[in-house]
């Protein structure tokens, strides 16, 4: 597997893949990683002759600094669990200059509204750095296909949404959550959890289980007043916030439409740490 821990020879290799009419798969991630992140290189595997993954800790998407600084890091870890994993040919750790060359600040967009959503409600300015980030690896790896786990459901559409305005030629994969054994969405945020905390915190795929049996036979209003009934009960965890929207403008709805597709969406901190998760609801 190449290492590339700067630029330059990061565009040297692409270059040459390129010339040989490689089609290339990515996947960027923050690091930490775990089997959900491997479950999108199996993906990759599967669709291109060559398969590149990213490390990068962003950090003009974090709106809390402490977030930023407790974010788990351990490149050599992960480096192994990418040889070992037998999918990836190539990982790139930039540094902060080789994504950000000028000033550490990110880039406005306008992402037709999806960027005010949920997510953007409570932290504001974080997808004009997911955007920024993600631009430029896409300028820097030139990949055929990108894939993106359905945890971070919003942040996939949103980097849709950048593709399509942006005119790159890349298409865009979701990938399935990869869960724990007691459900709970797979996330590098896990690793500040205790044993007792992630099991506890079964209780959030739980919820999203329930909501799914409940959707179209009782009305919103009732489910959200379940949902935070559940959540009031349980020592250790906060509410943060529990939305049912339309997958596609991801606007928070409190009626169903048959014609259109709906998904739950929830966070919810147990202890100090931020967990999100979402189900497609059928």
């Amino acid at each position: 597997m190449e290492i590339f821990k700067t630029k330059k020879p990061l565009l040297d290799f692409v270059e040459r893949q390129k010339e040989m009419g490689k089609k290339i798969g990515f996947a960027p991630t923050m690091g930490a990683l775990h089997e959900g992140h491997l479950s999108l290189y199996a993906h990759a595997r599967e669709e291109n002759d060559l398969v590149i993954s990213s490390i990068f800790v962003n950090p003009t998407q974090f709106n809390n600094p402490q977030d930023l600084e407790k974010y788990p890091r351990n490149i050599k870890k992960d480096i192994k669990i990418l040889e070992e994993s037998g999918n990836v040919d190539a990982v790139y750790i930039p540094e902060i200059s080789d994504i950000y060359p000028d000033v550490l600040e990110s880039k406005e967009y306008d992402f037709d509204g999806l960027e005010n959503e949920m997510e953007g409600k409570s932290r504001p300015g974080h997808f004009n750095g997911v955007g920024t980030v993600v631009e430029e690896l896409f300028l820097q790896v030139k990949p055929d296909n990108a894939y993106f786990g359905d945890k971070d459901y919003q942040q996939l559409a949103i980097i849709k949404k950048l593709t399509d305005k942006l005119k790159l030629p890349i298409k865009i994969h979701g990938v399935p959550i990869f869960r724990e054994k007691n459900g709970l969405a797979m996330s590098s945020r896990n690793q500040r959890l205790s044993a007792k905390e992630k099991e506890s915190a079964k209780i959030i795929y739980e919820t999203l289980v329930k909501v799914n049996d409940w959707f179209r036979v009782i009305t919103i209003p009732e489910i959200n007043r379940r949902v935070h009934d559940i959540f009031d009960d349980q020592p250790g965890m906060k509410l943060e916030y529990f939305e049912i929207a339309d997958e596609t403008t991801l606007k928070q709805t409190d009626f169903f439409y048959k014609d259109r597709s709906y998904r739950a969406f929830i966070v919810v901190h147990v202890g100090d740490v931020r967990l999100i998760d979402n189900m497609h609801l059928d």
